[in-house]
């Protein structure tokens, strides 16, 4: 079976319904698998104090990292998808002839768009701890796709008992932006193995620096699925284009994924001989970045019912 190739638009459509059909159809007419976004709503940012200005520790080191809210809250107004819009979202991709895929960030958005058609789900490396949150994606998908970075190991492997039952898929992941491919670990895929036959690889390197190296490795060491941040604008026009591949990207992925195992280790083995060091480790602590990223964006977005903040997380908490 050959490798699935999901192009992810986050927010590179800057919110312009224009930008995000030429996304889509140059996706699909690229060889890619899926196209995702992200059911993103602003009114689930959640305000947390002490990210305003950031925090440094008494030795000069880095304690949260400075996002302050109302300019995060502005900036991710601009980008919101209606329900009416995530809707046409899904038909377009069918009419591209691609599947259509979202990531959920809260579980009252799960509600929302449990109707609308999309044949998988994502779940975002800081919610693949957040079990309820896993639990309520269960009732609706049958095909789910969880990140694993800034996630400690027994965390995964509680998720994979939760995902019994489904179609799930775990995609190695390093929550730095971007990734340089020392700290790739395409080795943490062997320890995913453990849990599911369906492993794959979330890849946030920088295409202009070290090209499709650490997808091309990952493909090549038997990841089943692939995802790649993906833009047909210039990298400074949105926030994620600095990891973006474009359409030509994609479709350079998607020749080189349909070649054998073999094939693809020559190509790489000839045209990066120090490919072995994006191997790394298959069990790790986390590292600074990692942990400030997850202290971050672990509850950046919750529910709020009647004036209450519920996390994905929290256990016994009804919406």
């Amino acid at each position: 079976m050959k490798p699935i190739i999901i192009a992810e638009c986050c927010q590179n459509h800057n919110g312009d319904k224009e930008i995000l059909k030429e996304m889509i159809h140059e996706a699909a007419a690229n060889g890619a698998d899926y196209v995702k976004i992200q059911s993103i709503r602003s009114s689930d940012l959640t305000h947390r104090e002490r990210f305003d200005e950031g925090e440094v520790n008494a030795d000069g080191t880095q304690k949260t990292i400075k996002r302050p809210y109302q300019a995060e809250y502005e900036r991710l107004q601009k980008l919101d998808l209606t329900l009416e819009q995530e809707s046409w979202f899904v038909e377009e991709c069918w009419r591209a002839g691609v599947a259509p895929m979202t990531t959920a960030f809260t579980r009252s958005v799960v509600k929302d768009i449990k109707d609308l058609g999309y044949e998988a789900i994502k779940v975002a490396s800081y919610d693949c701890a957040s079990y309820p949150l896993l639990e309520d994606l269960k009732k609706y998908f049958s095909t789910i796709f969880v990140s694993t970075g800034a996630t400690y190991d027994d965390e995964i492997i509680k998720a994979a008992e939760v995902l019994r039952g489904t179609n799930f898929h775990l995609l190695h992941c390093v929550t730095i932006y971007p990734t340089p491919l020392e700290d790739v670990h395409l080795r943490r895929m062997s320890f995913l193995r453990k849990l599911t036959h369906q492993v794959g690889y979330s890849d946030h390197s920088k295409p202009s620096t070290t090209g499709l190296w650490a997808t091309k490795i990952a493909l090549a060491l038997g990841a089943s699925c692939i995802e790649r941040h993906y833009t047909v604008l210039p990298p400074d026009q949105t926030r994620d284009g600095v990891v973006s591949i474009t359409p030509s990207m994609v479709k350079e992925l998607r020749e080189f994924a349909d070649l054998s195992r073999f094939e693809m280790m020559e190509i790489i083995k000839r045209e990066l001989p120090n490919w072995e060091m994006t191997l790394g480790k298959a069990t790790r602590p986390l590292s600074q970045a990692e942990l400030l990223n997850r202290d971050y964006y672990r509850g950046r977005f919750a529910s709020k019912v009647d004036e209450k903040v519920i996390y994905n997380w929290e256990e016994n908490q009804q919406l």
